[in-house]
This record gives C-alpha cells, structure tokens and sequence, in this order.
C-alpha cells in the first residue's frame, strides 16, 4: 500500500500497519502531509517496518540515489537467488538420482542451511514479523513449510533410525534404507520464489529513470547578459535568479523559464509540448526551460527558476504520478491471509490427534503428518500462479513487440474502460508533409513547387524541410534565390531571378500587397481539415496554395476500430488547435477531443477522467506525455519515442504502429484469466492433499501421506501450474 493512497486516511495509518499487503512502502511523496497533520513521517516509517514490511522515504532522495538504491536492491536480489540456485542444484540431483554415500544427509544439509538461513532470510523475518502483529501472508507460508520440512530432514539425518521406522519411511527412503530427508524441497520452494521476487524488484528499480532524464533537459549552464549589455558571462544554472538578463543562442537549450525582451527566433518546444513545429518568438512571448532554441538569437528575463520552471512541475507530476498509482491487487496474499491460520490450525489438529489416537512412536507420527499438511500446502504452485502466468504472457508481448513492464500493468490493462491518445507523434507521423497544392491558371506545378523549395531552402523550418523534401521527390530543381530574409511568424521573402518571391501566410501576402482572395475557399478548407496552407508568389502575383499537414499513421484507424470492438471508448488529448484536432479525430473516429492542452494540464485531464469512473490507458510518444502516462492507470509508450516517454510509461510498444495498443490490453486479459485459472490448480490440489496428508483415509485405509509424497504432489500442481501458464505463449493476439 502506498502511502500517497491513503494521505486521506493517514491519521489512521499507524493504527493500520500491521494490514499493509505491499512489500514496498514509498514515503516521499506523502511526508508534507503527513507532517502537516500533525504526525511524525519518520514513526510511521518505523511502525511499518516493524509490520513487516519495507519502508522508505525514496522521493526524499535524488533521482541518481534512487537509481543506486534501486540497483543495490536488485542486484541484492540477484545475489540471493543466483547462489541459491547454485547450492540447491547438486542437492536436487543426489536426491532424485537417489544416490546413496556415506555423510549424503549431512552435506545436504550443509548444501541447504545457507539457503534457508541466508538466501531465504526475507521470508523468514517477514513470517516472524507478521506473526508478531498476528497477521499471515505468503512468507508466512513459505516459511513454516519449509521450516517444518528442514527440521524433519534434520530429524532424519541424526536420528536415522527413529525416522525410518515412520510409516511411509522406507517407500520414500531409497533402494538403501537410509531415512528420508526433504532437503530438496526447502531449497527448490526458496529459490523458485526468490526468482520471481527478484523479477519484481527488476521492474521496480526503473521508476527514478523517468526523472533523470527529465532533469537532464534543462542545460547547466545560462548566458547572463552584463549590465551594460555588451557582453554575457556563463554562469551556473543554479546562480540565475528571477529578473536575470540572459542571452540564448542559435542551438541553445533555454535555461529557465522566462519572457522574450529583444530578439527573435523559432524555439522548437516538443519536448515540452509534444508539437513538432517550431513556435516563433518575439518580444513579449513566453519561453520555457528545456526547450530548444532555432537559429535565432534572443534576450530574455527570468521569470521562474529552480524548482518553479514548467520543466521542473513535470518532474514533480511524474513523481507524484508515479507515487499514486495503486499497487496491484495481490489476489494470492489476500487469500493467503485467510489460508495460512486455516492451514496452521490443521496442522495442529492433526499433530494433536495423531499424539493422542495414533500408534508408536506417536510423537513422531504425529511430526510426520504435520510436516506432510505443511509441505503439501506450500505455496509453491500458488507463489508460481502468478510469476509463471506473467513471465509467459510479458514473453509473448514483447515477441509481438509490446513490453510489459510489470505485473501492475498486466493487471491494469485488463480493467481499461477509456484509452486516451496523444495526437502529434503517436496518432500522426511527427513529420509534417505535403499533402495537397492548388495552382493557379498558367502555373505549372514546377514553378510553384520550385518557387517554394527555393526560398524554404535556407530555413530549418519543419514545414520548410517538408516543402524541400517534396521538391526533391519529383526532380524539381530550386532555381537560386538571393536576398533571402526570414520573416518570424509569417514566412521567407527573397528575389528568384532578380522577381521578388514570397512563401508564407495570408497575413505576409497582405503586408506585401498580394492579392489571395482567389484561394480564400481552399484556406477555410485546408484549416478544416487540419492542415497548414502555405501561399507561394512571385513578382507581385499569386501562383497557389501548398498544403502541409502531419498526416495520421496509417495504423491509427484500425487501432481504433479494434478497441471500440473490444468495448473501450477512445478520446484524444493534444496541445494543438481546436479546429485541427478535430478534424484528425473525425478521420479516425474519435468523438471525444481535449485539445489546446498544455504540458501541466494533460496529467490533471487524465486525473478527471479517473474522477468521472473511468480506468484511462494513455498513449503517447512525447516528454510532454511523461506525467499523464504516469498519472494513467496504464502508461503506455510507443517505442518509437522519447526515452522519458518510455521510461514513465507501464507498456511500451516497440516501433511505431499502434496495432499492439488493443494487442496489449487482450494480452492482458488472457493473461489474468491464467492467473486465476492457476490459482484454482494450485489450491484444487490443497484441497485434496491436506486432508490425505492429515491422515484422514488412516482409519479406513491405513494409507498415511508421507512428506516426501506431498513433496510429490505439490510439484504436480506447480508443473500444472507452468504448463497451464505456457499455453500464453501460443496464444494469437489481436
């Protein structure tokens, strides 16, 4: 349970602690609240570590300490279960190869002890733990099987004799008569699930990457203009202060945030806005930290520095996203919960029926069935239920090119009720094109393509590389263009064989004395449409219109079509025009549109959503993306993307298609349906076995179910478990 889950309800966390089910609590986030509460963050933390679980403020810390602890962890986890894997191997061999020497039992039990002691020391402290706050869970489980399992076996190995004279002893004992030991089992249950933990921490120790890479936007360095303003000196990022003259240049990332003073330029604001053309800026217009400057020179003030830039509130709503997103729903240790006293209690009975009714050596009969009900009943088939199912099913999304990060977001898409799509990059290209020309009477298509590509040939301008890259496709030569001048906002003005040439807007036609009101219908069209006119002329007469517009993928459509079939709404969430967004929505099929958002506000329209019932999967591809991603129920990136899209994101789609999107939401159906398909196998065999190995057909039968055969009978469900996980693998995906 996450701490930023329950800030409605902290006052009663401490109280709360010992029902905490996640393994992992995350302090930072909450602790202001807490502590404007009037509660101490720091007993909070101690009371739910003496729970049983782990606690600690990681947003506290930078995002590098958090990269490190993480992988400290992992690496940790790594540890434990490479070597217990490496001492339970040869333990695994002698005893099914039932190979029979001198000393067999006790170098088992050499082999064995630091599995148990050491490599499984997690699950022990954490049934001790929970013992203590008189609560059960899966370590609880994993620890008094295998603890009932390891004293039997030591038992055996040092009083031989009184154990081989146990019911069931010499069947399970070996062609040799040495009595039975179940050291295999203790290592092989421990090491199983010290894998699948180990799978988990991996996946967790990711989250701070988002951060940093975010962070990493901003430059470390600002050009501060002197007083006199002649001259700039570079000063350190964290010496600017609100008010500061600072210079930026062709190329430069802008330091912070601020308003335009002298200058002008196109300041490419994608990695903020998600927008994949340039904004132009002039005195007066606002300009955003992170974002990167074209080729022109510009002065601005500081307006917001530190921590109050727009870049640095995209990290705090990543952060916080990421903090608040609910953990997933551990159906196994709920059941645990109950399934554990249950199991304990009939062990108890079970000892105490066979001391009191049963024959000699009673005691140890008695410890016989004890062990058996306990071996039978832990929960390796349960523990794999889950880690089985979720490997099978992350393997086959990712050959199909969707990546999974954890099992949140398996369980998370399946409850998908609304998908909400980023426009610029993900729905479309990202690269605007040309799409449509109209020309004049007597112009040839050569002379206004080429008119064009002349004068966009010497800007860096994406709608210009659009209009150079068509001119180029068909052969078109640009013809040479001389007193070449750019016009911020309106368009590029130069002279093409000594006649003055313009490409630009309507309003730069005005300016020159054009006339265009003989394209004014095709302008309201192609604004309808979505798409960016661009009016070429030369020599004081209009030659036509070129039309240049980001066009869908063409994948977008059936994506759609398919997650409607699958009974999901689809809305779109985009920072572009009102009259642009909707006319891409109409094309694909969309009905609801959010447009005109900016950075900041896309995170709180996902949050509304939520508010309103609905579990939002987001798709997206931009930085700007990253805190909605985050706050999303699932995040889901296209590969193709940021990498700070990516990182904040739960699934990735690798390339950048989007039929994986409803690929990955039926994935993830299937793959929950496993989960409590295994679930059912795992506790159908507990239900049979715990009262054979109680000792319940003794009566009527004589038959007893000794460890070694509940040993058996367990790995029978976990191979059920496996293979019914597995058929993931062949499953075909929409």
């Amino acid at each position: 349970m996450h701490c930023a889950a329950c800030v409605n309800t902290i006052e009663g966390a401490l109280a709360a602690v010992p029902g905490v089910e996640e393994a992992s609590v995350n302090l930072g986030t909450a602790q202001a609240h807490v502590r404007g509460r009037g509660l101490d963050p720091e007993r909070l933390v101690a009371a739910v570590r003496e729970s049983g679980y782990g606690a600690s403020p990681l947003d506290a810390a930078t995002p590098g300490e958090q990269e490190a602890a993480a992988r400290r962890q992992t690496r940790e986890m790594l540890r434990r279960t490479v070597i217990a894997a490496a001492l339970t191997v040869p333990v695994v061999v002698f005893s099914m190869a039932d190979v029979m020497f001198r000393g067999r039992n006790l170098l088992l039990l050499v082999l064995t002890l630091p599995v148990y002691l050491w490599a499984g020391s997690p699950f022990l402290k954490g049934a001790l733990q929970t013992l203590r706050h008189r609560t059960a869970n899966m370590d609880t489980l994993i620890a008094t099987g295998t603890t009932a399992a390891l004293l039997l076996s030591i038992a055996a190995t040092f009083f031989p004799r009184v154990a081989a004279a146990a019911p069931g002893a010499a069947a399970s004992s070996g062609s040799r008569g040495m009595s039975p030991v179940y050291y295999e089992a203790v290592g092989v249950i421990l090491t199983l699930i010290l894998f699948g933990r180990y799978l988990e921490t991996r996946a967790r120790g990711r989250t701070s990457a988002a951060i940093r890479k975010l962070l990493e936007l901003a430059p470390r360095r600002a050009r501060l203009v002197s007083h006199d303003g002649a001259g700039e000196i570079e000063v350190p990022l964290a010496d600017v202060r609100v008010g500061a003259r600072l210079r930026v240049k062709p190329g430069d990332s802008v330091p912070v945030d601020g308003v335009v003073r002298s200058g002008r330029s196109a300041v490419d604001e994608s990695m903020v806005t998600g927008e994949s053309i340039p904004v132009a800026k002039e005195p007066g217009n606002r300009v955003l930290a992170g974002t990167l400057n074209g080729d022109g020179v510009f002065e601005m003030e500081a307006t917001a520095v530190g921590g109050q830039t727009a870049l640095s509130q995209i990290v705090r709503l990543v952060q916080q996203a990421q903090a608040s997103k609910p953990p997933i729903q551990r159906l196994a240790d709920r059941v645990a919960g109950v399934f554990v006293p249950v199991v304990l209690g009939i062990g108890i009975v079970t000892w105490v029926a066979w001391y009191v009714l049963g024959p000699e050596p009673r005691a140890l009969l008695a410890t016989v069935a004890l062990a058996s009900v306990l071996i039978i009943a832990c929960p390796c088939a349960l523990g794999l239920a889950t880690p089985t199912a979720i490997l099978a099913g992350t393997g086959r999304g990712a050959r199909h090119g969707i990546l999974f990060r954890n099992a949140d977001a398996l369980e998370g898409a399946r409850k998908i009720t609304l998908v909400l799509f980023d426009k610029t990059g993900t729905l479309t290209e990202g690269r605007p094109r040309l799409t449509d020309r109209v020309q004049l009477a007597g112009v040839a298509e050569e002379r206004l393509l080429g008119t064009a590509a002349a004068l966009e040939l010497a800007s860096a301008h994406p709608l210009a590389r659009a209009i150079v890259d068509a001119a180029r496709e068909r052969g078109i030569a640009p013809p040479k263009v001389e007193a070449f001048a750019s016009r911020t906002g309106l368009g590029v003005v130069g002279r093409i064989g000594g006649a003055p040439s313009v490409v630009g807007n309507a309003r730069l036609l005005e300016e020159e004395g054009i006339d265009a009101s003989a394209v004014r219908e095709e302008l309201v069209r192609f604004a309808a449409e979505g798409k960016t006119p661009l009016l070429v002329a030369a020599d004081g007469r209009l030659l036509g219109v070129l039309a240049v517009a980001d066009r869908e993928k063409p994948s977008a459509a059936p994506a759609i079509a398919r997650l409607r079939a699958q009974g999901l709404e689809v809305a779109m969430l985009t920072g572009d025009r009102e009259d642009t967004a909707r006319a891409v929505a109409g094309r694909l099929g969309i009905d609801e549109v959010f447009a005109g958002v900016l950075a900041a506000d896309k995170e709180s329209h996902v949050a509304a959503l939520q508010n309103r019932g609905e579990r939002v999967a987001m798709v997206g591809d931009g930085v700007n993306d990253a805190p909605a991603l985050a706050r999303a129920d699932v995040g889901i990136a296209i590969g193709a993307g940021s990498d700070i899209a990516v990182e904040a994101s739960d699934v990735t789609l690798v390339g950048e298609s989007l039929d994986n999107v409803p690929a990955a939401i039926a994935l993830s159906r299937a793959t929950l349906a496993t989960i409590r398909q295994n679930l059912w196998f795992a506790f159908l065999y507990n239900a049979l076995g715990i009262p054979i190995a109680a000792g319940a057909l003794y009566p009527l039968t004589g038959w007893t179910l000794s460890p070694m055969i509940a040993s058996a009978a367990m790995a029978a469900s976990s191979v059920s478990v496996v293979a019914n996980s597995l058929r993931l693998a062949r499953r075909r995906l929409p």
